[in-house]
C-alpha cells in the first residue's frame, strides 16, 4: 500500500487536477471519459430507435423505467458484491458486460433485424449490470487515490460526466445524421475498450486496498442501521433524497417553461439543457479545489440551490431564465458532489459499496417516482408553481439537515470529532 510521506506537502499544492497525478486513476478517468461520452450517445439513439419502432413516448418511458428499475430493486446487494469481492476484477466483469449491449443492440440494428422487444431486453440487462457497477465504481475511488484525494476524485469524476453529457449527445446527433443509430451503439461499445484497459494497465501494488466484508446474514440491514447511527452519513443521503427527488426534475420544468411560457421550440429546449450541463461542469470543477468544511458547503450550497430554483421560476424574461439555469446546474451538481465525497470519506471501507449504493438508489430512484406527481402539479398549477414547489422543497430540506447536522458533534477533515 502507498505511504504520505509528504501529507503536508500535497495539501499545501492541492488543485483542481490534483489526484490525476495519481497513475492508476488518470488511467480510470481517461478510460471513463471515453466510455461516458458512447453512454450518452447510446443514450440519444436508444430514445430515438425506440420513437422510429414504435412512435410512442410510453415506450420510451418503459424503456428508461427497466435500465432504472433494477437499482431501486436490487441496489443494496449489488453493493454488497462491491463490498465483498475486489473491485477492479468486478468493473472488469461489469464494464464488459455493459459494452456487449452496445454491440449487440447495434448489430441487432444494422442487420435490420431489431424490434422494441430486443431493445427492452437489453436495456433491463443494462441495469441490471449497472446494479454491481455503479457502486463498484463510486467505491473504487477510494481504491485508487486513498482518503486524502478523495473529495477531489469524486469531483472529477462527475466533471468527467458531465463533459461527456455536452459531448455526447452531439456526437450521438451527428452519428445518427450521417450513418444512422446502429452505428452510436457500435461506437458505445467499443468505447469500453478504454476503461477495460485501463483496469488492466493499473499497478496493484498502488491500490489502497479496502478491507473485504466477510460472508454473513443480514448484511444489507446492517448496512441500514449502520447509516441511521451515524448522522454524518444519515442526513446528508437524506438532504439528497430530497434534492434529487423533487429538486431535480428538469426535464418536466424546461419542457413546460419552453412551450407555455417561453412560446419558444426544440433548439431553446436543447440549449437550456445545455447551459445547465455547462453550468454542472464548473461546480464540479469547484468543487475539485476547495477544502472548505463539508458539512458547511453541503448546506450552503443546498440552501442556494433551492433559493436559486425559486429565483428561476418567478423569472420574467427568457434571458433571466437560462442565466439563473446556469447558476442551478453548477450549485445543484456541488450539493450532489460534495454528499457523495463526504458519505465516501465517512463510511468505513468494508461498509463503503452498500453505503454508495443507498445514496445512488435515493438519488437516481426517487425522480423518476416522483415525477409524475412533479408532472401533475406542472400541468395542473402551470410551470412556475412546479418548479417553485421543486424549489421550495430542496430549500426547506436544506435547513431542516443543516439544523440536524448542527446538533451533532463536528469532525475535522481528519475525521476525528472536535
Amino acid at each position: 500500500m502507498p505511504t504520505t510521506d509528504a501529507k503536508g506537502e500535497r495539501r499545501a499544492a492541492r488543485g483542481i487536477f490534483d489526484s490525476l497525478r495519481n497513475r492508476n486513476y488518470r488511467l480510470f478517468a481517461i478510460g471513463q471519459a471515453i466510455s461516458n461520452t458512447g453512454t450518452w450517445m447510446q443514450r440519444i439513439a436508444q430514445d430515438w430507435l425506440v420513437v422510429e419502432l414504435t412512435g410512442s413516448s410510453v415506450a420510451v418511458g418503459v424503456t428508461i423505467a427497466l435500465q432504472y428499475l433494477p437499482m431501486l430493486l436490487f441496489g443494496m446487494y449489488g453493493g454488497l458484491l462491491a463490498d465483498r469481492f475486489p473491485m477492479r476484477k468486478l468493473l472488469l466483469i461489469t464494464q464488459s458486460a455493459l459494452g456487449l449491449t452496445g454491440l449487440a443492440l447495434g448489430a441487432l440494428v444494422l442487420s435490420g433485424q431489431v424490434q422494441v422487444w430486443h431493445v427492452y431486453f437489453l436495456a433491463g440487462v443494462l441495469g441490471v449490470v449497472t446494479v454491481v457497477d455503479n457502486p463498484s465504481r463510486q467505491a473504487f475511488v477510494a481504491e485508487m487515490v486513498g482518503p486524502e484525494d478523495l473529495r477531489n476524485a469524486v469531483s472529477l469524476n462527475s466533471a468527467n460526466f458531465q463533459s461527456a453529457r455536452l459531448l455526447g449527445p452531439a456526437a450521438a446527433g451527428v452519428t445518427i445524421t450521417a450513418v444512422g443509430s446502429g452505428w452510436a451503439f457500435l461506437l458505445n461499445g467499443l468505447s469500453y475498450v478504454a476503461p477495460l484497459v485501463g483496469l488492466l494497465l493499473m499497478r496493484t501494488g498502488e491500490l489502497y486496498e479496502s478491507e473485504r466484508a466477510p460472508r454473513g446474514k443480514g448484511q444489507v440491514r446492517e448496512a441500514l442501521r449502520y447509516v441511521a447511527r451515524d448522522p454524518d452519513l444519515l442526513w446528508p443521503i437524506v438532504l439528497v433524497a430530497f434534492v434529487g427527488t423533487f429538486g431535480f426534475n428538469f426535464p418536466i420544468w424546461l419542457t413546460a417553461f419552453v412551450v407555455h411560457v417561453f412560446h419558444a421550440g426544440s433548439g431553446t429546449y436543447g440549449l437550456l439543457n445545455s447551459l445547465m450541463a455547462a453550468g454542472a461542469l464548473v461546480g464540479a470543477l469547484w468543487a475539485a479545489r476547495r477544502t472548505t468544511s463539508p458539512r458547511r458547503v453541503l448546506i450552503g450550497s443546498g440552501l442556494l440551490f433551492g433559493v436559486l430554483e425559486i429565483w428561476a421560476a418567478l423569472a420574467p424574461a427568457l434571458w433571466v431564465f437560462a442565466a439563473l439555469l446556469v447558476l442551478v446546474g453548477m450549485v445543484g451538481l456541488t450539493v450532489t458532489v460534495t454528499a457523495n465525497a463526504h458519505v465516501q470519506t465517512t463510511a468505513d471501507a468494508a461498509m463503503r459499496g452498500r453505503v454508495m449504493s443507498l445514496y445512488k438508489i435515493v438519488f437516481m430512484g426517487g425522480t423518476p417516482l416522483a415525477a409524475p406527481l412533479v408532472g401533475w402539479i406542472t400541468q395542473t398549477c402551470g410551470a412556475r408553481v412546479g418548479f417553485l414547489s421543486g424549489g421550495l422543497v430542496s430549500l426547506g430540506a436544506a435547513a431542516a439537515v443543516g439544523l440536524l447536522l448542527a446538533r451533532a458533534p463536528m469532525e475535522r477533515e481528519d475525521g476525528v470529532p472536535v
